[in-house]
């Protein structure tokens, strides 16, 4: 083809966008996985091909000429569209979905029921991505969610919703030593530190159901994993989210330490970016999740 007779080397070119890269042959030469000497000898043969200087050879330093620095942006828009271009191709020979949600609903809610899907849905690699922080919906990482609060959502649409109940919790054990009654300030309460106060806290959930009780946690956690955990384990009265732990409330782990609950005011909500594109597996995936949080 005639175009190969016009282009240096293929490996000269590479090396030569890892070094602009880099800012270093050294450090080029470790990415390439050559030595430093096979990175200098590149750029010579492009230097002699090319019938030009491409860097200027300064003490400990390198410094690209105007030519070299207009390559170099060619070359990494050309391989980034090649990247772009084959990674398209890998995407569309496996179905992939990405899923995200909080480190909670993750583990209690989600990854219990995902074997199902899994089961169902042979061909299709899941990933799922857990953070308590707020999980962006723009860079085009995920393709479905559950996110807890009010919608309308900025930055996606909502397709189903489901709202949950609070109620304090404890493990059998620790209801027999403490007996049953109302809450009081002799009571060990485990507390959830989050920034995210929809996600409410014992000060809140006292407030809310017109308790009149002063509330010292014995322990904090930054995770509610953590928290229920330390419930289950015997060591005091955690808020349990009801559809969240219903597993734990269903073989006897966990057990309600009062009577008194509080419909929460958000819910968890299924929603797709509004800039995602539409696949197979992200529909599928959406679908199940629907299915699933009114099941």
């Amino acid at each position: 083809m005639q175009f190969r007779r016009r282009l240096p080397s293929l490996t000269a070119l590479v090396t030569l966008e890892a070094v602009l890269r880099r800012k270093s042959f050294t450090l080029a030469a470790t990415e390439l996985g050559v030595t430093q000497a096979a990175v200098s000898r590149q750029i010579a043969s492009l230097e002699e091909e090319l019938g030009q200087t491409l860097f200027l050879r300064k003490h400990r330093a390198i410094e690209p000429t105007p030519a070299c620095v207009s390559l170099g942006a060619t070359l990494a828009k050309s391989f980034a569209d090649i990247a772009e271009s084959v990674e398209a191709i890998q995407s569309r020979s496996q179905d992939v979905v990405t899923i995200g949600a909080t480190v909670a609903f993750s583990s209690f809610w989600l990854l219990p029921r995902l074997a199902e899907f899994r089961r169902a849905n042979p061909g299709i690699l899941v990933r799922v991505i857990s953070q308590d922080n707020p999980i962006s919906l723009d860079d085009g990482e995920i393709d479905v969610a559950i996110r807890y609060g009010v919608p309308p959502f900025s930055d996606g649409t909502v397709i189903a919703s489901r709202g949950d109940v609070v109620c304090p919790v404890c493990s059998p054990d620790h209801l027999r030593r403490r007996g049953h009654g109302p809450l009081g300030p002799a009571d060990e309460f485990i507390e959830t530190d989050v920034l995210d106060r929809s996600w409410y806290g014992w000060a809140q959930w006292v407030s809310l159901t017109g308790g009149n009780i002063e509330i010292k946690p014995a322990l904090r956690f930054n995770h509610y994993t953590e928290s229920i955990a330390a419930a289950r384990a015997g060591q005091g009265i955690a808020l349990g989210w009801r559809m969240l732990i219903g597993t734990f409330l269903e073989d006897g782990t966990l057990v309600p330490a009062s009577e008194t609950e509080l419909a929460a005011e958000g819910r968890y909500n299924v929603i797709v970016p509004i800039k995602a594109k539409r696949s197979n597996a992200r529909d599928l995936a959406a679908a199940w999740l629907t299915a699933s949080l009114h099941g």
